[in-house]
């Protein structure tokens, strides 16, 4: 869990992403954002995978395909926003782990 300075802009992020009434339910965005891939419909796992780790590569033609699966527009901006907010959480705890870690080590300077 991120603690201190952006504890509650995190809080209010993930109130947005993962708990605000949408066309997909609160359940599986939150099995997007945590990567629970298993439990994610298996025509959008690859899609949100991808965007997850490399949304990059990431292509009109992905959202098209997910379009012809029976997906609409709202469900596939909601599933996207939930992996791109789960994956820069991930990197935000990550980023805070180091820092944290930093602070504890002798000589450091953080």
């Amino acid at each position: 869990m991120v603690s201190g300075r952006y504890d509650n802009f995190v809080a209010k992020l993930k109130a947005a992403v993962f708990e605000s009434p949408g066309t997909v339910s609160t359940e599986l965005r939150r099995a997007i954002a945590d990567r629970q891939w298993t439990s994610v419909p298996l025509a959008l796992a690859p899609y949100v995978e991808n965007v997850a780790l490399h949304a990059y590569k990431v292509t009109d033609e992905d959202v098209e395909a997910l379009k012809r699966a029976g997906y609409s527009e709202d469900e596939i901006f909601e599933a996207t926003s939930a992996a791109a907010v789960g994956a820069a959480l991930m990197c935000l705890e990550r980023g805070m782990a180091v820092v944290r870690t930093s602070r504890t080590q002798p000589g450091s300077v953080a």
